[in-house]
């Protein structure tokens, strides 16, 4: 496989598509900090790190649905930066998502943060994905 992050996005978007509660996917660092920054924004309801099943264990994704109507609170996941054409941005230009209403998923040299974190502390880095 030769971008797990846009593997990761799809199976979230297969899962929402699909409408099922939780969804399995393998772990790595990056992937724990996304998800963990999904959560603490209100995008998934839950998340369970599973270790040992796999070399390095498995993230378990509970996702939010509206108890009324059953619409996910995650619209649209966009990957942004890929293998073959890497974005980067600086703290000046940093990317509004739907005009402020969603967030853009950084790596920068401070870890993993959202576009808003990393514009507070001045910083720049590679933008991975956008989620509204």
């Amino acid at each position: 496989m030769t971008d797990p992050i846009a593997d990761y996005l799809t199976r979230l978007r297969n899962a929402i598509n699909a409408q099922h509660r939780v969804v399995e996917i393998p772990a790595s660092n990056l992937k724990k900090e996304m998800t963990k920054i999904l959560f603490e924004k209100g995008y998934i309801l839950n998340y369970k790190f599973i270790e040992g099943e796999t070399p390095a264990g498995l993230i378990k994704i509970a996702l939010k649905y509206d108890p009324i109507d059953k619409v996910n609170a995650i619209k649209s996941l966009k990957r942004v930066s890929r293998p073959g054409l890497r974005h980067y941005t600086g703290y000046k230009d940093m990317p509004r998502v739907l005009n402020g209403l969603g967030i853009a998923i950084l790596s920068t040299s401070k870890g993993v943060m959202t576009n808003k974190e990393a514009a507070t502390q001045k910083i720049g880095g590679e933008v991975l994905c956008y989620v509204y």
